[in-house]
């Protein structure tokens, strides 16, 4: 296990340097980054006064050292500053991350508590009507766009019916879950039915298996065999889906955000990062994703050995 874990903290420092290539350039050589500063280039400006923004800027420093300091600072937390906001990108991220973690728990759990038992329903009952029900409902979350499901939510259920709000997370400092149950169905309807599919090839190819068929002969109950045996064998697609879909909720569900007003993550790297060229927000915003996404992939590999004792790292 110990040189498991070594080598996938040396494969995730080798991502988190290529990632930071990548970012760090996409930022520097589409054009001078002091033009964000000053829209006009030079406009209203000497040639000292430029040069000494840059200076004062570091960006007059030849490239290499450049990403050397962004790289120092990123490993402080120091993200550096926004440029229309003004104030440092690590405090807008940490702001906008309570909304992204409500919405993201909320779509995550919907997705395992209704893709898990449909999946396992429907392999225990194939051929049935319930089988071809959670098919259904696995089809049209995957086919249904986010945008659209949420919009004929809102229209369904804000408008037409006014059960539920149509937006917004409602008092930031109270909690109302009648402003989570809309984002957080459309968020995990699509996850739902990829975990409900996954759950069920997988509980498939292990209740045809020997040991399923030898603990029938034995007289365990069918509870027991679907629930503890095969359902604890199954359990690796499931769980790998799982983690890296929590990963990507926490990196923001932005057309979620954008259709409910939520102000999470997703919408600030979207509306404030990317349509306001704010190229340090940018940077912190996409880091984070990186760093969440990482997280959850290992977390995921270290749960394998736990869920199936067969599986040895050496």
């Amino acid at each position: 296990m110990q040189r498991f874990l070594l080598r996938r903290s040396i494969s995730i420092v080798i991502s988190l340097f290529g990632a930071s290539i990548v970012i760090f350039s996409m930022t520097r050589l589409a054009h001078d980054p002091r033009e964000l500063f000053v829209p006009d280039t030079g406009y209203g400006m000497s040639e000292e006064q430029w040069e000494a923004l840059g200076d004062r800027m570091g960006f007059n420093r030849p490239i290499p050292i450049q990403y050397l300091s962004w790289v120092g600072n990123m490993l402080r937390g120091d993200f550096g500053k926004s440029i229309h906001q003004e104030l440092q990108v690590r405090d807008i991220i940490m702001g906008k991350m309570g909304a992204t973690i409500q919405l993201a728990v909320g779509g995550w759990l919907f997705a395992i508590v209704v893709g898990v038992p449909l999946g396992v329903a429907a392999a225990s009952t194939r051929g049935t009507a319930w089988d071809y029900l959670s098919r259904g409902f696995a089809l049209f979350g995957q086919a249904l766009p986010q945008f659209w499901t949420g919009i004929m939510a809102i229209l369904i259920f804000a408008v037409l019916l006014q059960w539920l709000p149509a937006g917004t997370r409602g008092d930031e400092f109270g909690f109302d879950i009648r402003y989570y149950i809309l984002p957080c169905v459309v968020l995990g309807w699509p996850a739902a039915a990829g975990i409900m599919r996954l759950t069920r090839s997988a509980m498939l190819e292990v209740l045809d298996s020997e040991f399923v068929k030898l603990a029938r002969a034995k007289g365990v109950g069918g509870f027991q065999v679907i629930w503890k045996h095969a359902l604890k064998n199954a359990l690796i697609p499931p769980l790998t889906s799982a983690l890296l879909l929590m990963a990507g909720y926490l990196n923001g569900a932005l057309v979620v955000e954008t259709v409910f007003s939520w102000p999470g993550i997703g919408w600030l790297a979207l509306n404030r990062a990317v349509y306001d060229n704010d190229f340090p927000l940018l940077q912190g915003t996409v880091f984070t994703f990186i760093l969440f996404y990482l997280f959850f992939a290992l977390l995921a590999d270290i749960l394998y050995a736990v869920i199936d004792p067969r599986i040895r790292y050496s």
